[in-house]
């Protein structure tokens, strides 16, 4: 919960007045510890005392001024910007509110119930950084966001404790945003930590296994690589344990010190394995020692293990990193939060390790874990996931109770005995209740979900010993439930075996106390393929839940599923399909995995219980995702938090919803929350959620994709439908996807390669063709890739021979050979060919890349579509379209229009940064509105008006900008210079010195200014040229209003509709 890193926390102590915090601390007790004035307190109402309070702690204590007194920095009842309600207190820099405060009395004993409350007002403040809450007794203080906070009990603060609540809270520190400060820095030395801890974890684990596999050659690779993770858990566990005083501080230093010693003085020499192997034993067994004894944690860990316990590893490698690690303070500067990053790091390099054991290759391998669509879950997203899932159920159960804080507030004298002992059994049975509750994340990763549930469940614990604490007047006493919340309500499953061993490590190093064995997580968080139970598929991984929690399924299955499932398209789990088709309802052929784990989930759910999700949100509109769709209408869906276009995790492509649900027949009404277009953290989600939320019909639900528009829209999406037949059913349409060659470094030329292989063979011109991504594709205009492919197709079945390369273009086939042997065979051993390797996979509809066509690339940040009557063909992250029916330009100009634009806003699909997804499935939705000969004749005239004025704009562009390069022999153009047009003359100037600086230093050349004279020369041109370019600019926007005029036309749209799609395009 802690906002502040340790050592960055440590710096800002060292810096306090320590005679000006004594004499506060003095003040402070004297009020806040007086026995009398705690009684008075606990039995003051919320208004009596709120506004002494302020006085008595802000003002007394931390040096606040309070309104109405001259140059107040404190008020009280600050009214929000929008709306009427209004925060307690608030703390003032100038006339913006700074802080707000929220009070509650000292009946309020869960301050995290405020929250909400607080939170919107500070949402309600602009530059509002602090939120205080309290009800006298506790205070709680944020930063930004609720996800981290501190918490003191002012009743019985200790001095150490009001050190930090003096950097928090008084007026030198706040009003000067210095808590702020520390919390950045905080951020930015975990980073850095972060970063270098695992620079030197991974260090660690790469030499220690290159030098096991050399000095043990009797164990495979794989092996060995698994027991030298095991060996890194271990040292991370002592690490750990020394520095919190779990263990006797530096243990692996005198470890290492006395091996040195014995070595070096005495000539006594040993492995310095087989000392390590001796303390492993310690920690399993215990052990009584001369000066410090060492319990027996055991918990699996360090339980004996036959090839760890027997293989040889080299000393002066283990010697260094050990030595090395023990160098970070795990205490101050490690905090458990970084460890999960440091976890999730070391998972992306397991997978791409044991990928290059087994022989797949690098490329990939990189980048498994993102591939298999697996992303470390921000803090905020799983506090929030648990917090709607196991806190509802708490908050259901001590409703159902009757469990209410006023009763526990109340003095105990002169209440009889037996209201005593109902109000304490009810606790007890409460606490039992806890200790039932089973939560499961059925791909726990590293565990980030199943140490967010078991941080709330302890948290709730701690709750009930702070009642039973006030209900018989005595100090609190922590219940030691750590053991017992792992044993009896945290499940995980994980297909990872790294990542189940590392989730272990995660939740012991969460809930180690000294003295206290480790709880043995074998029989919750295990190793198994969460989704299939047939070993004919799955191998030893076959998972059959309830054979693996028996406990569990004789009471109804769990009572939360949380987590991040994966999201692994179709064509990557093809060899389980037989198996989904047969087992999931939800089951399509074009699926993504993440479809089963909506099912799983509910299957293996207790009827009435909850379940929470983040993943990707594509089901919502996709084909396949109606399957599921129809299922999650059958559950009572809470909660949809949707992040179309916003990115939560970065590198992710696709966009997220988490979905929150409980297995019951659906209520009428479901909290909806769309986030804005930018990436999300932890403050912007709870301000959004704060106030984006609205009350949706069930019904919405149930159309043939889930669109949350308004009415208005949705019967203009509706309106647009109806004005004809959508691409897919429209006769005479292609669409098709551009060429996968398996190996674009083998087929993809650039014009030296392609000058070269014609230079030597002219014949070769008859199978190299021009060629386009889709970053060339433009608006009305294709850019000169100077790409070419080498077709050398597989032929079309009953139509075209496959080429037979090495006979017919031998100096094709050369190259392509050599390209084999410098690749180390990628060109023989992908997957991707034809009848021989030196053929591109069969293509059906090769024949079409030779016509005139519509264009666009797949994934675009921009609306851009084209037509290319120059048979370019195109590489796969590209898309085209032929029609021999329809004149291409008119589906060209329709498809540019803003209208369907607005359209694919609506219906189509996003990337979580907000670009276009135009995959065949999406683009075939477009409606052709049904026109005559005439209107298609017109409009097509317009659409070749705005492709000439666009291609004579870009060739002015290019012109300018070949003169440019040719004149100055520059290297490189800067984005400023390639825009020239949008910039006045002087920014030009300064962006063409820069660059020209910059070519002059790396070709080691002399720089010299422009004379004036040339100056002159060049400002007369550019603003020639500009002038030009900005008229054809105007003549677009001219042509393209008109376009989008017809299309509105077309379509029948009403002013107010045209409105609409203008204002949402703009």
């Amino acid at each position: 919960m802690s906002l502040f890193q340790n050592s960055v926390l440590n710096k800002y102590l060292k810096g306090l007045e320590s005679e000006k915090v004594n004499q506060a601390y003095e003040r402070f007790t004297s009020h806040f510890h007086n026995p009398t004035i705690q009684e008075n307190i606990r039995n003051s109402k919320e208004e009596q005392y709120q506004g002494e309070f302020l006085i008595d702690l802000f003002v007394k204590v931390f040096g606040y001024i309070k309104n109405p007194t001259p140059d107040f920095n404190l008020t009280t009842e600050l009214k929000n910007i929008k709306g009427s309600k209004k925060t307690d207190g608030a703390i003032l820099k100038g006339e913006k509110a700074l802080a707000v405060i929220e009070l509650k009395g000292t009946n309020t004993t869960d301050l995290g119930k405020v929250e909400t409350q607080a939170f919107g007002y500070k949402n309600n403040q602009p530059g509002c950084n602090y939120v205080i809450t309290s009800n006298f007794e506790k205070l709680r203080f944020y930063i930004d966001n609720a996800v981290d906070f501190e918490e003191f009990n002012l009743f019985q603060l200790s001095k150490e404790r009001f050190d930090i609540l003096w950097l928090c809270l008084s007026s030198e520190y706040l009003l000067k945003d210095i808590p702020k400060k520390i919390k950045d820095e905080s951020l930015t030395q975990e980073e850095n930590v972060t970063k270098k801890l695992y620079k030197d974890y991974a260090s660690f684990r790469n030499e220690i296994f290159d030098a096991i596999q050399k000095e043990n050659p009797e164990y495979d690779k794989l092996t060995l690589f698994k027991k030298t993770q095991k060996l890194l858990d271990r040292f991370l566990f002592i690490f750990f344990a020394e520095d919190r005083l779990l263990l006797p501080p530096n243990s692996i230093r005198s470890i290492v010190n006395q091996w040195t010693d014995l070595r070096d003085k005495y000539d006594e020499y040993f492995p310095l394995y087989d000392r390590f192997k001796k303390y492993f034993g310690y920690m399993n067994t215990g052990h009584k020692g001369q000066q410090h004894d060492i319990f027996a944690y055991n918990g699996g860990l360090f339980a004996p293990d036959e090839i760890l316990d027997n293989i040889k590893i080299n000393d002066d490698l283990l010697y260094k990193h050990t030595v090395n690690l023990s160098n970070y303070d795990f205490e101050s500067e490690v905090s458990v939060n970084i460890l999960g990053h440091i976890f999730e790091h070391s998972l992306n390099d397991i997978d791409e390790i044991q990928a290059e054991i087994q022989g797949v290759a690098s490329e990939q391998s990189k980048t498994k874990r993102k591939k298999d669509g697996v992303f470390y879950t921000p803090k905020y997203i799983t506090k929030y996931i648990v917090d709607n899932t196991v806190g509802k159920l708490c908050e259901e159960k001590k409703t159902e109770l009757y469990i209410q804080e006023v009763e526990y507030e109340k003095e105990r004298k002169g209440r009889q005995k037996s209201t005593l002992k109902k109000l304490s059994q009810k606790l007890e049975d409460y606490r039992k209740w806890l200790l039932q509750i089973t939560i499961c994340d059925p791909a726990c990763g590293s565990g980030a979900f199943l140490n967010q549930a078991l941080e709330f469940l302890i948290s709730e614990h701690q709750y009930i010993d702070e009642l039973q604490a006030k209900l018989f007047g005595d100090a609190m006493v922590l219940s030691e439930v750590e053991n017992a919340i792992l044993e009896n309500n945290i499940y995980g499953v994980d297909i990872n075996e790294e990542s189940v061993e590392i989730a272990k490590l995660s939740l012991w190093l969460r809930t180690a106390q000294k003295g206290r064995k480790l709880t043995s997580l074998n029989n919750n968080i295990k190793c198994g393929n969460s989704l299939i139970a047939d070993p004919t598929f799955a191998g030893d991984k076959a998972f059959n839940w309830q054979n693996e929690f028996p406990e569990v399924f004789a009471n109804g299955g769990f009572d939360v599923v949380i987590g991040n499932p994966p999201y692994v398209q179709h064509r990557k789990i093809f060899e389980y399909s037989n198996y989904f088709k047969t087992t999931y309802s939800v089951y399509t052929g074009t699926s993504d995995l993440s479809v089963y784990f909506f099912e799983k989930g509910f299957e293996i759910l207790k009827s009435n219980k909850l379940l929470g999700y983040i993943n990707t949100n594509k089901f919502f509109n996709t084909e396949y995702g109606k399957k599921l769709r129809d299922f999650l209408t059958t559950q009572n869906i809470d909660k949809i938090l949707n992040f179309e276009q916003s990115s939560i995790f970065k590198d992710a492509l696709v966009s997220s919803v988490i979905l929150i649900a409980s297995k019951e027949s659906p209520d009428n009404d479901t909290t909806y929350i769309e986030f804005n277009k930018e990436s999300i953290d932890a403050e912007k989600f709870q301000r959004e959620i704060t106030f984006r939320n609205r009350i949706i019909n069930i019904d919405y639900l149930k159309n043939n994709s889930w669109l949350f528009e308004n009415p208005i829209i949705q019967n203009l999406i509706t309106k647009i439908q109806s004005k004809g037949s959508n691409l897919k059913e429209t006769k005479g349409i292609k669409i098709n996807r551009g060429l996968t060659t398996g190996y674009d470094d083998g087929f993809i030329l650039d014009k030296e390669k392609y000058e070269k292989l014609i230079l030597k063979d002219n014949k070769n011109n008859e199978i190299i063709k021009p060629l386009l991504k889709g970053k060339h594709i433009k608006r009305y205009f294709i850019e000169d890739s100077g790409l070419w492919l080498l077709n050398t197709h597989n032929g079309i079945k009953n139509i075209l021979e496959a080429i037979n390369v090495e006979k017919d273009y031998p100096t094709v086939y050369e190259y392509l050979l050599s390209k084999n042997i410098e690749s180390k065979g990628k060109l023989e051993k992908r997957s991707d060919k034809g009848n021989h390797w030196s053929n591109l996979r069969n293509c059906a509809f090769l024949d079409e890349f030779e016509k005139e066509k519509v264009i666009w690339g797949l994934i675009s940040g921009h609306w851009n579509f084209s037509l290319d009557t120059n048979n370019n063909y195109l590489t796969s992250a590209s898309y085209f379209l032929t029609s021999s029916e329809i004149p291409n330009r008119f589906i060209l100009g329709l498809l540019n229009s803003k209208l369907n634009k607005f359209y694919f806003e609506n219906v189509g699909e996003m990337t979580a940064g907000g670009a276009y997804v135009l995959k065949k499935v999406s683009v075939e939705k477009f409606i052709i509105p049904k026109t005559s000969e005439i209107q298609q004749t017109n409009f097509c005239k317009k659409v070749k008006q705005i492709e000439k004025q666009t291609s004579s704009l870009e060739t002015l562009q290019n012109n300018f900008i070949s003169l440019l390069s040719s004149k100055f022999s520059l290297n490189k153009m800067s984005n400023k210079l390639i825009q020239w047009n949008y910039y006045d003359f002087s920014t030009f100037t300064k962006e063409l010195d820069k660059v020209r600086k910059k070519t002059a230093k790396e070709n080691e050349t002399e720089y010299n200014k422009l004379s004036l004279s040339e100056e002159a020369e060049w400002m007369q041109y550019f603003n020639e040229q500009k002038q030009k370019a900005e008229e054809l600019k105007a003549e677009i926007d001219k042509t393209d209003k008109e376009i989008d005029q017809m299309v509105y036309e077309l379509y029948g749209l009403t002013e107010e509709e045209i409105n609409i799609v203008e204002e949402a395009t703009a």
